[in-house]
């Protein structure tokens, strides 16, 4: 097989990249200045629009709206129900409902958007089915089943036996599954364009190559400068994913590693063949996870998030093609689809995402001032970014409702060690994790070392994979 490596990926390249909005120059006042320009601040920007339409809107993005990780995901439209049992640690079982149901309308939210609005981002409704493919994993796929259960919704998450998943998808290392209902599939950056057009077409201002270099808090406003201009405006969104890791008042919230996915040419025979043809976006549940789905002209897109952590003073916030790892994901999906040996893979690509302790999104506001943010979605941010998006709309607005009020706004903090303890660490234990991967699916047990190390992050209260 032989692929194309491209800085913004298949899906951007699919769609084409639109003309750029000129850059800020000179004063702008506004009443919400949104910093970022990938799914949440434009989530952000619309629904402030929705909820005040005279408000007068600022999109600061540092390139093009929509290139960053929200214009090169897997385009997985999932709830936060995968997530049903940290949420129930973290905040209790009535808290983790209600926010398991806010981020199901999220999903339905986005589809019923794209209708409206005449958006054609491929939005199929399929579900999600996380897999076991060695014994090892088969207690993580339980957990949730059991969870949903004992907190009286089980149609959220279905226990499906290896009958079950071969059903929907016949490939080899398949055991057995769950299957949730509430999660869908999109093109990531047809959605993301949608989102920037209509915007615009709603009166925000949107300036792109406007990097924002400063913020300050001053009596009354807040002001963001970039190279050539500054906002001026009654509050602030920082919506920059990754790039928030350098933010001082953030760097100990996040941390930053990479993802990155390679794509087939169409394979409709293939997917017949396993019986893949009922559009379920898939993961195993390893802690490095595997994802696939496919595509309306019958590909397959395959992505791993085993890339290397990415050290604090390298975030830049551009995809990054690592061709050793894109050889990598190449030979994981011949693995999980043997089927797909001689056919041919057109595009590999990848790059940097934000990634919070507990791997849910966190919602917060820097002390004493009126700028909100949001990051962590750990590369499942297409459908929780529309909740987070309203919910820092109602924040910035000076609003308080069901949202608001939300467990993830202002959770309590778990904070990561600092640099360059977090780089060094954090390359050690993706290094065990690896191991420990490869071992327990050679059906062998990790040895003592490696499964000391790979526990590590789950001792100091730091979650590793779904």
């Amino acid at each position: 097989m032989a692929e194309k490596h491209t800085r913004f990926g298949w899906w951007l390249e699919e769609v084409g990249l639109p003309e750029q909005r000129p850059p800020l120059e000179g004063d702008v006042d506004a009443d919400v200045v949104v910093v970022g320009g990938g799914y949440t601040g434009m989530w952000t920007a619309w629904s402030i629009k929705e909820l005040e339409p005279d408000a007068r809107v600022v999109v600061l993005e540092a390139e093009r709206c929509g290139t960053g990780p929200s214009g090169r995901n897997g385009g997985f439209v999932d709830s936060l129900w995968i997530s049903l049992p940290t949420l129930r640690r973290r905040f209790g079982a009535q808290a983790a409902i209600e926010i398991g149901r806010a981020s199901e309308a999220a999903v339905e939210g986005i589809g019923e958007w794209c209708r409206d609005q005449g958006v054609d981002a491929w939005y199929r409704r399929g579900g999600y089915l996380q897999v076991s493919t060695t014994p090892a994993h088969d207690p993580s796929v339980r957990s949730v089943v059991e969870e949903a259960a004992e907190l009286g919704v089980p149609e959220t998450c279905v226990a499906q036996t290896r009958a079950d998943v071969r059903g929907r998808c016949h490939a080899p290392m398949f055991r057995g599954g769950a299957h949730y209902p509430a999660a869908a599939t999109v093109q990531p950056a047809r959605l993301a364009q949608g989102l920037r057009e209509r915007l615009i077409e709603r009166g925000v201002l949107v300036f792109e190559d406007s990097r924002a270099r400063g913020i300050h808090s001053r009596p009354g406003d807040i002001v963001i400068e970039t190279p050539a201009g500054r906002v001026r405006a009654a509050s602030a969104v920082l919506a920059a994913g990754g790039r928030l890791a350098a933010h001082p008042g953030l760097r100990r919230r996040l941390t930053v590693t990479s993802s990155h996915m390679v794509i087939t040419e169409p394979v409709p025979d293939v997917l017949e063949e396993i019986g893949w043809t009922g559009g379920e976006c898939i993961t195993d549940s390893r802690s490095t996870v595997q994802y696939f789905r496919t595509t309306p002209d019958g590909r397959i897109a395959f992505g791993w998030g085993g890339g290397r952590v990415v050290a604090g003073a390298r975030i830049n916030g551009r995809a990054e093609v690592d061709r050793r790892v894109a050889a990598e994901v190449e030979r994981r999906l011949i693995r999980v689809f043997p089927a797909l040996r001689g056919r041919r893979v057109e595009h590999a690509w990848g790059g940097p995402i934000d990634v919070s302790p507990t791997h849910l999104p966190v919602i917060g506001s820097l002390a004493g001032e009126r700028v909100h943010y949001a990051f962590g979605y750990t590369g499942n941010g297409v459908g929780p970014s529309r909740l987070v998006g309203r919910t820092l709309a109602s924040m910035a607005l000076d609003r308080r409702d069901e949202l608001t009020r939300l467990a993830l706004v202002e959770p309590p903090p778990i904070r990561v060690p600092p640099e360059p303890f977090r780089y060094a660490g954090g390359t050690i234990i993706r290094a065990a994790l690896l191991r420990r991967e490869r071992l327990e699916e050679e059906g062998r047990r990790p040895d003592p070392i490696t499964r000391f190390v790979a526990s590590v992050p789950e001792r100091i209260g730091i979650h590793i994979g779904r």
